[in-house]
């Protein structure tokens, strides 16, 4: 052996005789695989991440700013993450999420914790199983720590949405975040914001971190209009690569579930568990073949290179800060090697058709579908849509939320039945039209993302002043347009405006293609690290998990 070969081996050996030295970690920007790391190497167990998490719950949801995102925590939460730790220790891994606490949408179904919808008329419904996505989570390894707020019925049941009557609007509505069980929920960025809906609680969660990552619902903007006011990832999925047996419906034609986290890792490795076939939801179907064995591996620098974004440019021009931002990021997208297509247009039918068609189908179902869900609940519990409005409206209730009240007479009232003309058309006719058009312009302009401000223009006050009200703009938000066409569609932290609030850009992809879109998300996340801790929930000292 020569010397340098035998010095060489003198320093090696020494320096396998040394403690390993653990790696800094900390819980607001930790990762899942930055987690598994540490649970391997033996610096952290379940037990300490959760207790870690439940300390942030307990400073900031009902103290500090009281937040109010959590309807309900898991007493047993804590029992869980000690039981996973000793599978560990005992040799068994379940896999990337085990021990790692997860908060969900309250109108996901749980075996053990209440599930309301929002709704006090649900209150203390225990529903007989998870729901299908609950099952795979829980069996690789999550724990379920919280489940949280949400715009009750998830926001469309129950709804104005699509009357023309001022006062009718006026009075149907209802403050940003609030249901008549959970109350009001405030965006941990500015306290006087709501923090959109329905998946308000879950988009509020996540960024103040009070889990590693949430399951929010989709059905028009669910998950990523949280996911843009709380500054978060979120991913509204392909219509049928995710279950939604045991989700709380608002109209099965348009619902999706996704996860929302505070890193692209943490939604693909999310997504690894959440995609596949459910036998009790024929959707499922369409994903066979068409996921991936694995999402992380999509994760890849440079995979914005020869990329080709199209720039939706009919949802600009609303608000000149968001505008700034979302441009600096467009340019940065190019400077990571992306070739952006400017100025696409949206089909002006599309456009015009896409709300009147949207509300249709959405009204109609959920009057349809409430009914099967509340089949599976308890006696004592409403069984219809005109069971939820008489009772909303019967003052002896004592029904906390007169603009739900309001707005479930009136889709009680006005929605169509399933085999109306009108409905049947809309579903055989218009949303295969929009699907083509949409097919369309990704086809004629050889695009494999479209891009957009999440939301045009900043998320309301709870409480807006009268001028404020009213109905939106046709056509002036773009969100829909994922749910229509069933494509998936990424939100992605671009920045915060001047005003204190965050900023993302959403990545609309062909169906079955959320791999792609999370790796171009994950290119730009890595050149940018974009994401802010919400100023009303600083760090504790809690969060450095291992020091």
């Amino acid at each position: 052996m020569s010397l340098r070969s035998h010095l060489a081996a003198i320093v090696l050996a020494a320096m396998a005789a040394l403690p390993l030295r653990a790696v800094p970690l900390d819980l607001t920007t930790a990762t899942i695989a930055d987690i598994q790391t540490a649970f391997s190497a033996g610096t952290l167990t379940a037990e300490k991440l959760t207790t870690a998490y439940l300390a942030r719950i307990e400073a900031y949801d009902k103290k500090g700013p009281a937040l109010n995102a959590v309807i309900v925590l898991n007493p047993n939460a804590l029992a869980e993450a000690k039981s996973l730790d000793a599978e560990r220790k005992a040799g068994k891994v379940r896999g990337p999420l085990h021990g790692v606490p997860i908060v969900l949408k309250d109108n996901i179904d749980t075996f053990d914790l209440p599930t309301t919808a929002g709704s006090q008329l649900l209150e203390g419904s225990i529903a007989p199983d998870d729901a299908f996505v609950v099952k795979k989570l829980r069996a690789a390894g999550a724990i379920v720590i919280a489940k949280v707020n949400l715009s009750e019925w998830a926001g469309g049941g129950g709804s104005v949405s699509g009357a023309t009557d001022p006062k009718l609007v006026a009075a149907g509505e209802v403050p940003n975040g609030y249901s008549s069980h959970g109350g009001q929920t405030k965006n941990p960025h500015v306290l006087d914001r709501g923090p959109a809906g329905s998946s308000g609680g879950t988009g509020v969660a996540i960024a103040a971190v009070f889990g590693q990552f949430g399951l929010g619902t989709d059905t028009a903007a669910s998950v990523r209009g949280p996911a843009n006011a709380s500054g978060t990832f979120g991913l509204k999925t392909t219509h049928g690569l995710v279950s939604r047996d045991g989700v709380v419906p608002l109209a099965l034609t348009f619902d999706t579930v996704g996860p929302l986290a505070r890193s692209t890792y943490d939604l693909a490795a999310a997504l690894n568990v959440l995609a596949g076939i459910d036998p009790d939801d024929d959707s499922t179907l369409k994903s066979a073949g068409r996921t991936p064995v694995d999402y992380t591996t999509y994760l890849k620098p440079g995979s914005l290179k020869g990329a080709r974004i199209g720039i939706a440019r009919d949802f600009f021009g609303k608000d000149a800060e968001i505008d700034a931002v979302v441009n600096q990021a467009i340019a940065k997208l190019k400077e990571l090697g992306a070739i952006i297509v400017d100025d696409v247009r949206i089909p002006p039918p599309v456009q015009g058709i896409r709300g009147p068609l949207y509300n249709t189908v959405r009204s109609a179902e959920f009057k349809a579908q409430i009914a099967g869900y509340l089949a599976t609940t308890a006696p004592k519990y409403p069984k219809n849509i005109y069971d939820l409005a008489r009772l909303a409206n019967d003052p002896a209730t004592g029904y906390r939320s007169s603009g739900k009240a309001v707005g479930l007479k009136y889709q009680a009232e006005t929605s169509l039945d399933l085999h109306d003309p009108v409905y049947t058309a809309a579903i055989a006719e218009g949303i295969p039209y929009v699907r083509a058009a949409m097919e369309g312009v990704f086809a004629n302009h050889q695009l494999h993302a479209i891009l957009y401000p999440t939301s045009p223009t900043p998320v309301s006050l709870i409480n807006p002043p009268a001028r404020e009200s009213g109905p939106p703009s046709p056509g002036a938000n773009p969100l829909n347009i994922a749910n229509i066409t069933g494509f998936p569609d990424l939100v992605v932290p671009a920045g915060m405006s001047p005003r204190g609030l965050p900023v993302t850009f959403s990545l609309l992809g062909r169906a079955f293609t959320e791999g792609r879109l999370l790796g171009f998300a994950y290119d730009y996340e890595q050149a940018t690290k974009a994401i802010k801790l919400p100023v009303n929930t600083p760090a504790l000292a809690s969060d450095k998990l291992v020091p």
